[in-house]
């Protein structure tokens, strides 16, 4: 009898204990339902969420609409563009095939890619172009390429053609640069060895294997059920995303996928399904500082690994993870992977306060204080410049940047700063570019956008000065380099 009552009262115990376990997820539950419902209420997340602690989702739930003009709501397995998540599927292909021996890490270019200009198809390894160490310039920061080239379709070569003759950025392994080409030339590189296109071979090497029924490459004229269209906003209104090519962002940025497939691949990556235990280690050693990062990041194949802030708190935690952004879709999927947390935020707004509404998640998963709302910074500049003149609205912008609830953004002040060039508010968009140089004094960008802002307006004498010190940070810069030719007439 005595036995029987010890294993009942243990069996009671374990019922105790799931059920609290159950009543605190529950809880963490309600409150990330309650945080993304006011994200979405002010505009800062249109989507789908997934959040999952000790290998359980504990949250999943869609917001807002999949197409603001037909007002279809977005749902669970809403197919979004993941942008550059695509990355880590690229650098599995690659694995997946070093693993078999057809190809080698410390294998060069011109090893893969015979035709590829020397000296650089001798110098550049497959190591590089994972870690974006290569030195490769990246063909979406080509001056022009971006207004110019994305809405016409292109095959892997002729994107190639773009930057093979480029001189390097520095010398491979030296420095880190992200480069949308070196990832460009991994999918070459799995055509090559594959003999499949890019798509089929994710197909064939990933997503059959996987069960991933949810996700592609995304051809745009293909139908494709439950696909979301993408927006943009601008001036807190939402406006149709521009439009394209899927060819364009190819290896670098070209799939669709939905939160529950991308939490399969996040369970994947905890078992030796598609590649050995010490592959995956591989995978996830940080290699080289990921410098321009807004939090200290090291990268490794396919993904950042970085110190993350939990809440409104100094406290951090370590985490794998990668971003997404493009055209109407921004995309983060977030891994814990010492207490098997994984957040995954998937919208079809470019610009949504993802990393905010991460941390803010972070803050209930770990019983922090953190924001339940957050503000753009930029926003209650844009007001204010409206209000009370620029210079006032400066002072409050350095008064409201200490407030834990508002975010300081360089991408997005400088946004704005072009809104207000657009609109021929020259002074005011001078104010708010000399605004970020001064925040941002280490901006290569930022003393760019300047410097076209006084050319805007005719000082040239201006211009250069801020071209120039633009160039000084960053001598890869080279739309600063081609603007300064032009303006001292070389």
């Amino acid at each position: 009898m005595s036995l029987c009552y010890s294993t009942i009262l243990s069996a009671l115990a374990l019922v105790s204990l799931w059920t609290a376990s159950d009543s605190f997820s529950q809880d963490k539950a309600a409150a990330i339902d309650e945080l993304v419902t006011d994200f979405a209420r002010n505009r800062q997340f249109n989507g789908t969420v997934l959040v999952a602690e000790d290998g359980r989702v504990i949250h999943k739930k869609a917001y807002g609409f999949a197409n603001f003009e037909l007002q279809v709501p977005v749902e669970i397995d809403t197919k979004y563009r993941i942008a550059s998540i695509t990355k880590q599927f690229t650098s599995m292909a690659i694995m997946r095939l070093v693993e078999r021996g057809k190809l080698r890490l410390d294998g060069s270019l011109a090893d893969y890619l015979p035709d590829y200009p020397q000296p650089t198809g001798s110098q550049v390894t497959i190591h590089h172009l994972l870690t974006h160490t290569s030195g490769i310039p990246s063909y979406t920061d080509i001056p022009g390429f971006r207004q110019h080239r994305v809405r016409d379709p292109y095959a892997p070569r002729e994107l190639v053609k773009f930057f093979q003759d480029s001189s390097l950025q520095f010398t491979p392994g030296s420095d880190f640069a992200y480069s949308n080409s070196g990832y460009c030339l991994l999918g070459v590189i799995i055509e090559n060895v594959t003999g499949k296109s890019y798509a089929k071979a994710l197909q064939d090497e990933i997503f059959t294997p996987l069960g991933l029924k949810n996700s592609g490459y995304d051809v745009s004229a293909a139908l494709l059920t439950k696909r979301a269209a993408g927006y943009q906003s601008s001036n807190e209104r939402i406006e149709n995303a521009p439009y394209i090519d899927m060819s364009i962002p190819y290896a670098a940025g070209s799939l669709y996928s939905t939160v529950e497939d991308l939490y399969l691949w996040d369970s994947t990556l905890y078992t030796e399904q598609l590649v050995k235990q010490s592959t995956l280690e591989k995978v996830f050693t940080p290699y080289v500082f990921a410098r321009g990062r807004s939090v200290p990041s090291y990268y490794g194949y396919g993904w950042f690994i970085s110190k993350e802030q939990i809440g409104t708190t100094q406290d951090s935690v370590m985490a794998v993870e990668h971003g997404g952004g493009i055209h109407g879709f921004s995309s983060l999927l977030f891994r814990v992977p010492a207490r098997k947390q994984t957040i995954i935020l998937l919208s079809n707004v470019s610009g949504s306060y993802l990393r905010e509404l991460t941390r803010s998640i972070l803050g209930i998963l770990y019983d922090k204080p953190y924001n339940t709302s957050v503000e753009s910074l930029a926003k209650v500049l844009r007001e204010d410049i409206r209000k009370v003149g620029v210079e006032q609205a400066i002072l409050n912008y350095r008064s409201n940047m200490v407030k834990p609830s508002f975010i300081k953004s360089e991408r997005q002040l400088n946004s704005f700063g072009y809104e207000l060039l657009k609109e021929k508010q020259l002074r005011e968009a001078i104010a708010v570019f000399s605004l970020v140089v001064e925040l941002y004094p280490n901006s290569s960008n930022a003393y760019d956008s300047l410097g076209e802002a006084y050319l805007a307006g005719g000082d040239k004498e201006n211009a250069i000065k801020n071209y120039g010190r633009s160039l000084e940070l960053d001598p890869r810069n080279e739309n600063g380099r081609k603007m300064l030719r032009q303006l001292r007439n070389e």
